[in-house]
């Protein structure tokens, strides 16, 4: 079934709208995320507010967006090609729809999952049923159920709940609980997230306030309610706010100023919030280093093993899931079954050095597994001819046929 709605199709597009208004609870209008005990409430827009969540959140997106994405064709002998003639290939390759790219769209897609677990997109399809449109749907605006083994979608748009068909929705998942709904990664992180936004926050507060310590002012003389809210009047102008740090503090009638709180220092405040950076970043799977939290013992060297490690334990099981799920809702069964598969092609973010890259090209040279062609085409070179030919070291011949003399004598 093509289920399309008017304002996600083009203009000329003849297909029929067609949805049904139905009846729901308030599962759908409550988008408020709880409050976490430091006493901040933790939602969406909150943690974008908070440094390290939005920082973890934008290093996987840009590792999902910038690289290529496309769609391959196997070859019946062995590896397989870039299938630019599927109508798929431009959709995922340049642009999901006309007002987003395909680095926007996976951008977007990206921060959806890292934060709310979900992501929702409209799928257009032509006549023959191939993908022509993607466009995102916003996860506040979807709620999923399950009744049986038919997975069910319902939209709030202009007031209305609208049902949709799970055959024109692309849905993208994270960590899931229950297996057709991801879990809110916001939610999940809400203690850590909401710490460190209050820590933020007391920070915050304590600069604007002069970065003095509060305390009380006491005297032993009684005071009528008016007096009291003139010396408070009198003592917040004199001694709160930036312009007033550092000042001299001179109290008269008696007052004494009794400090309360405990300083910064005697707090292990800074400590709180570098741990909080590592807090937040172990709820999302991100190495501290990759959003600029570093430590004194990190080298040069050990920086490049924690940036391999990031491609290898936190981008790639993101390519996989992806991977997979374009396979098995954006293809056919006929499709998969012909060898038509997408694919994140990350070589290019593990080139590495000059010399590095060198190194690996002569080592997959000699031992005929690349031949120059393939190697020029991993550094956006042009073939030449000749170039598609496998070449071994001059003192290297290849083995022979199964039962040729290999030069040793049987005893």
């Amino acid at each position: 079934m093509n289920f399309k709605f008017p304002w996600f199709t083009k203009s000329n597009s003849t297909s029929s709208v067609k949805y049904t208004t139905i009846d729901a609870s308030s599962d759908l209008a409550k988008l408020a995320g709880p409050s976490s005990n430091s006493g901040v409430t933790v939602t969406h827009q909150t943690a974008l507010q908070a440094s390290v969540s939005f920082a973890c959140a934008r290093v996987i997106a840009n590792g999902i967006s910038q690289i290529p994405l496309k769609v391959f064709q196997s070859r019946d002998g062995g590896g397989a090609d870039p299938h630019t003639e599927h109508a798929l290939y431009s959709v995922l390759h340049d642009s999901p729809n006309p007002n987003q790219t395909s680095f926007e769209w996976r951008e977007m897609v990206a921060l959806h999952l890292v934060f709310a677990g979900n992501s929702y997109s409209m799928i257009t399809r032509d006549l023959r049923g191939n993908v022509q449109e993607l466009w995102p749907l916003l996860p506040t605006d979807i709620a999923v159920e399950k009744v049986g083994n038919e997975i069910r979608y319902k939209m709030r748009r202009n007031g209305a709940e609208i049902s949709l068909p799970a055959e024109d929705i692309l849905h993208l998942r994270g960590v899931s609980w229950n297996g057709y709904q991801g879990l809110d990664g916001v939610r999940l992180a809400r203690e850590a997230i909401g710490l460190a936004l209050a820590t933020e926050e007391h920070g915050a507060r304590g600069f604007s306030n002069g970065a003095t310590i509060p305390g009380i002012l006491t005297t032993e003389q009684p005071l009528s309610p008016e007096q009291l809210q003139a010396v408070r009047e009198s003592f917040a102008a004199a001694q709160a706010g930036l312009d007033n740090s550092w000042q001299v503090m001179v109290t008269h009638g008696g007052l004494k100023y009794s400090p309360t709180a405990v300083s910064n220092d005697k707090a292990q405040f800074m400590e709180t919030r570098k741990f909080q950076i590592e807090e937040v970043c172990r709820h999302f799977g991100v190495l501290p280093i990759m959003v600029g939290a570093t430590d004194k013992v990190a080298t040069y060297a050990s920086a490049g093993q924690m940036f391999l490690a990031h491609l290898v334990h936190t981008m790639a099981p993101w390519y996989a899931r992806l991977e997979q799920s374009f396979n098995l809702n954006l293809l056919s069964q006929e499709e998969r079954a012909a060898g038509i598969y997408t694919k994140f092609i990350d070589a290019g973010i593990l080139r590495g050095s000059h010399a590095d890259r060198a190194a690996y090209y002569k080592t997959m040279s000699d031992i005929a597994a690349m031949n120059p062609n393939e190697i020029r085409a991993r550094e956006d070179m042009n073939p030449y001819d000749g170039g598609e030919e496998y070449r071994l070291p001059m003192n290297t011949e290849p083995p022979g046929p199964p039962g040729a003399d290999d030069g040793t004598q049987e005893l």
